[in-house]
Order: structure tokens, then sequence, then C-alpha cells
């Protein structure tokens, strides 16, 4: 399952994010990841939330995201939730490569069985069908 925070930028995504956070956090029974761009939310996020950086690893672009995305799955076969900030800045403002994007997570997401949340940076009446098509908004 796919979920998608939109809303343009200081509109409270974020803050959203972390309480999404916590929520997995208490109810998982296995391990929540939170993705971001930066390490701006070390201090935000519980210790028990593993805290990963795509510019610490040198991620830009869709396919370096999803390959990312893909290899924590592959890596522990425990993780329940992961959760996303700045989507557009990591991947690219491309609606159409963020559809394409999104089409191959949400196969991951079953294989896996994990539930993916993203931010995305934009008002929801910009975001075309073809992304909807696999995602919830909250």
């Amino acid at each position: 399952m796919i979920t998608l925070l939109t809303g343009t930028k200081g509109s409270g995504k974020t803050k959203k994010l972390l309480a999404l956070i916590e929520d997995a956090a208490a109810a998982s029974a296995g391990h929540v990841i939170c993705v971001e761009q930066k390490d701006a939310l070390r201090y935000d996020v519980k210790t028990s939330v593993r805290l990963v950086s795509t510019d610490y690893y040198g991620v830009q672009g869709f396919d370096a995201f999803y390959g990312l995305l893909a290899g924590l799955c592959a890596g522990d076969h425990d993780i329940t939730d992961i959760l996303i900030d700045a989507t557009l800045r990591i991947g690219s403002r491309d609606m159409d490569e963020l559809a394409a994007f999104l089409a191959k997570v949400n196969k991951l997401s079953a294989e896996a069985d994990t539930k993916f949340t993203f931010t995305v940076s934009t008002d929801t009446e910009n975001i075309p069908a073809s992304v909807l098509e696999f995602c919830e908004l909250k």
C-alpha cells in the first residue's frame, strides 16, 4: 500500500509524516524506516526508527531511489513501514517519472508486504491520475 501526503511547501506534510512515523513505530511488530534527503529529522524520530539519508548514499533520480528502497526491503524482511520525506527533491519533479516510480514501488510493496508513505510537495489537483492509480491520499 502507498500513501501520499500532499501539499505545498510549509503546509505541514513533514509534521504529519512525523506523526505517522510515531504511530507506525508504536504499532509495528517489525522495523520502521524513515527516508529523507538530508538528515534534518534525526532529532525528531525515535531511535527505534532507522533513519536513512539519500544524500549520504548519493541517491538522485527515481531509478536510484527505487534501488535504495528495494535494497532496504531485500536486506531486511521485517520492515513493515517505510516513510519518505521530500520525494520530488530526491527523484524529480516530473509527474510521469513519479507515476512510473510509484508503479514499481506498488509491486515492491505487495511483494515485501511493506507500507510506503511519501510526501509530495504539490497540491493534490496537480497530481495526475496516473500517480493516484497506486496511492491513497492522506
